[in-house]
């Protein structure tokens, strides 16, 4: 099929603007459109109707975006498309005047790619007609109409499932009348197994009947709330007297002594990428982050029963979290010197999706302290200096299924930049025919957090890619051991010191946390004008938790490398996907610990550390309805980075006015 006037029309335009599209940049909604005409008009549409899973920038290699502006590498989107029963992956040119595909790779093998919403959304609607269904719920005494159902990914216990080979997905149900918290209310026992390409139930049990929890207490809507009511605090706002500080051009963004390339992409969310901080002295941006962003976050239940033991999800890879995106709440999600910016995604259908106030920025004033010290030692005189803390936060949310997820990428004037993770929203609650925690017995796999309600054991993994290129390509892995040594002669009769390691293979990059080890990523080509060699020191800020499953388990399996917070591999741009490029049914023969077996070198060599913030969850009553934020994450600190502390010639703020506001 030739190309259409219109499409000609489009890549044309698409071609005028690419001098002045940074390299990194995500696919505008023209370029995604344009993408998907392209494969329309392949000979891949005439084959059978096409469902697009992914559709995101082909990045290209590092080489060309670090010599941009001088050359433009070519824009090219990389497509997951599923036709029929088959899973393609398409490299599409997006430029130079006439865009066209350039590969068509089937996918061979038993994983499958991101569910798309829309298939989510028509499995979801299968129960209600399925008569079996409907009889389950009559015998609970439920109106139909009360119920709504939802998906969750079926996982992989081995290739003698019943649907091995199928691509499936689970559906179950709630009853939803009375709450907003359907979540609260499950309809427990009863499982559907849909065939999504046949797109229909494939599997059927309603194997118990446990009563459906009430639903008295489970509204988490403010308008919903009765006397009494909780503590209240008194309304604030943040004042710029001069403006904003940041500066946002395109996706570039500019603060304070950093600039960094903000992003998106429909399966890891917000993306940052040329991360580099000014050196004073030198005058000159030195780079710290080539490219980081969230790998994959694995979610698995402790229960092993019929409706539980397949709920092992792996958020990224099989919903898509940053197809996932909550828009962000203007002063309450983000606060009111926020500047908000929308991302634009692709539909199952190919179309482009507009995210409003998906991703925020602002600058941090909470009052703490960057650096402090008062002197008492002159006799007479009191020195005392004081620099406040400032910083830029990117915000981002997302939303997947019952639970709500936040990623701040924080930055410091003093270098650092801070990772946070938070989970909030509803508990995946069992229903039980528990209604007091003295009626317990045995293992019940989770806590009562209501009458006959459940709050199963969890964990949370959130795993991050960080392409550390501290101050060049060339890094190297250092572990600095603490040892406690015996003192020989004098008062003390001990002390400790540091005996370091460079590792030179991924075996050596593979770290579990201890309080008696620093980790670095150094650069061994640059040094410190005393000769220390410059690096960054990656410390934990909590949520070091690993995963406690046997390792042949299958979801263990799957998710080998949450068994280790810390792994370092080589850079290849093909590995970003800590679970693999598909997640859905994967084995676990491609994923972060099966790349590692290869043992490769990582020393002085262009590598890329891989860090898992893990939190064990045992729900308890405060969790519910709604569970009060609970937050982790990591900090990659300067360490010998710069030739002092880089805040020490740092003037003191201005007051900034005080404002004196009246209503009236």
């Amino acid at each position: 099929m030739a190309p259409t006037p219109l499409l000609l029309l489009l890549l044309l335009a698409l071609t005028l603007v690419s001098a002045a599209v940074h390299p990194l940049d995500p696919l505008t909604a023209a370029e995604i459109t344009s993408a998907i005409n392209l494969i329309r008009a392949s000979p891949l549409n005439s084959s059978a109707p096409l469902a697009f899973h992914y559709v995101g920038l082909d990045e290209p290699p590092k080489p060309a975006v670090l010599v941009w502006p001088r050359s433009a590498p070519p824009r090219r989107a990389f497509v997951i498309a599923r036709a029929g029963r088959a899973t393609h992956e398409l490299r599409v040119d997006l430029g130079n005047g006439a865009g066209r595909v350039l590969s068509d790779t089937v996918r061979h093998g038993g994983s499958f790619p991101t569910f798309t919403p829309d298939e989510q959304d028509a499995a979801s609607v299968l129960p209600f007609q399925y008569p079996p269904f409907a009889a389950s719920v009559a015998r609970r005494g439920i109106p139909l109409s009360d119920v709504l159902c939802t998906t969750f990914s079926a996982g992989w216990f081995g290739r003698a499932e019943r649907w091995a080979g199928r691509r499936v997905i689970v559906v179950q149900c709630f009853v939803a009348a009375g709450t907003a918290n359907f979540y609260a209310r499950p309809v427990e026992g009863v499982t559907a197994v849909v065939d999504l390409d046949a797109m229909e139930i494939v599997e059927y049990e309603d194997r118990v009947d446990p009563p459906v929890p009430k639903a008295e207490g489970t509204d988490y809507r403010a308008a919903a709330q009765r006397p009494p009511f909780g503590p209240e605090t008194k309304p604030a706002t943040v004042v710029q007297p001069e403006g904003r500080g940041f500066e946002v051009d395109g996706h570039m963004i500019r603060w304070a002594n950093w600039e960094f390339h903000l992003s998106f992409d429909a399966r890891a969310g917000s993306v940052i990428s040329l991360a580099s901080v000014k050196d004073s002295e030198e005058g000159t941006f030195r780079l710290v982050l080539y490219r980081g962003h969230v790998s994959e976050l694995f979610v698995p239940y402790m229960d092993p029963s019929a409706e539980w033991y397949f709920k092992t999800f792996f958020d990224a890879g099989e919903f898509g979290f940053g197809l996932s995106t909550a828009p962000l709440e203007p002063f309450t999600d983000c606060p009111a010197n926020a500047e908000f910016i929308d991302v634009d995604v692709s539909g199952g259908d190919g179309s482009p999706v507009r995210i409003p106030n998906a991703i925020c920025l602002f600058e941090r004033y909470a009052g703490d302290v960057a650096w402090r010290h008062t002197e008492f030692g002159f006799p007479g005189e009191m020195i005392t200096e004081v620099r406040p803390e400032v910083s830029l936060v990117v915000r981002w949310a997302a939303v997947v299924g019952n639970y709500d997820y936040v990623i701040d990428w924080e930055f410091k004037t003093s270098g650092s930049i801070k990772i946070g993770v938070a989970l909030s929203g509803i508990l995946e609650v069992k229903g039980t025919y528990y209604a007091h925690a003295d009626e317990l017995s045995g293992d019940a796999h989770g806590s009562l957090v209501a009458r006959n309600t459940l709050g199963v054991y969890h964990d949370h993994f959130f795993t991050f890619r960080l392409d550390l290129d501290v101050d060049g390509a060339n890094n190297s892995f250092v572990k600095s051991r603490m040892k406690p040594v015996r003192a020989a002669g004098g008062p003390r009769r001990s002390y400790w010191t540091v005996e370091k390691e460079t590792a030179r293979t991924e075996s050596d990059g593979q770290v579990e946390l201890g309080s008696t080890t620093e980790l670095m990523v150094v650069n061994p080509n640059k040094k410190t004008r005393i000769g220390n060699e410059v690096g960054y020191r990656i410390i934990s800020l909590g949520g070091a938790a690993t995963s406690l499953l046997d390792d042949d388990d299958y979801p263990q399996r799957r998710a080998r490398y949450t068994k280790k917070q810390v792994w370092v591999t080589p850079y290849d741009e093909a590995e970003k996907w800590a679970a693999g490029l598909y997640a859905d049914e994967s084995r676990g023969d491609d994923n972060l610990a099966a790349w590692s077996q290869r043992n490769r070198e990582i020393e002085n060599r262009d590598i890329v550390l891989w860090y898992t913030v893990g939190i064990h969850h045992l729900p308890c009553q405060e969790d519910f309805p709604v569970m009060p934020l609970l937050t982790g994450g990591f900090e990659l600190r300067p360490t010998n980075f710069f030739e002092s502390n880089p805040l020490i010639r740092r003037r003191p703020n201005k007051p900034a006015t005080r404002l004196h506001c009246s209503l009236q």
